[in-house]
């Protein structure tokens, strides 16, 4: 199985498939703030940079995805942006299921100074919504919680491909007979 991975991960059609899952899911939230009129909240932002973490990552791995630099540089950002998705949106469930005067998020992005993404893509990343508030749900389950299964994927998938990277190359079959 860890063989399948690291081939996977070094070949430049897992690395798009990588980058073209995190454009759909981009692209999905999209249509839920512009054609259903759900509006995004300050975790549903967040939840969409770290999704172009993963965009990212794709990006890089699909660079050169036989060096090890670009293979492990794109590995630990997927990694870190799956983590940090995965940690942003469980707090978003915390904020659905736990509504409270002081259990709330803030109504304002906090991005630096330097990367003030929700005043250079306002479309993409200027929250208008309430954390709180489940406006969709699909089999039980609120937009937030399907965020946390789908960061749950990504980053087992990067635990996976990461350890992968420790196999060596594939095994050679030894022939007792000529």
């Amino acid at each position: 199985m860890l063989n399948y991975f690291k081939d996977l991960s070094t070949s430049r059609g897992g690395w798009l498939l990588l980058a073209f899952s995190a454009i759909a899911l981009e692209l999905t939230a999209l249509y839920f703030q512009y054609g259903m009129e759900l509006q995004p909240c300050v975790m549903c932002v967040y939840e969409r940079v770290a999704l172009f973490g993963l965009f990212f990552a794709g990006i890089i791995g699909f660079i050169y995805p036989r060096s090890w630099f670009f293979r492990f540089l794109g590995l630990f950002i997927g990694l870190g942006s799956s983590v940090k998705g995965l940690l942003i949106s469980l707090k978003h469930v915390d904020y659905q299921l736990n509504p409270a005067p002081w259990n709330q998020c803030s109504y304002l992005p906090e991005f630096p100074q330097t990367l003030p993404l929700d005043k250079w893509f306002p479309f993409l990343f200027s929250p208008s919504g309430s954390c709180s508030e489940i406006t969709w749900s699909f089999l039980g389950l609120s937009m937030a919680q399907w965020i946390v299964v789908i960061f749950v994927i990504y980053t087992l998938l990067f635990i996976i491909l990461l350890l992968s990277q420790f196999k060596s190359g594939k095994q050679r079959h030894r022939r007792l007979f000529h």
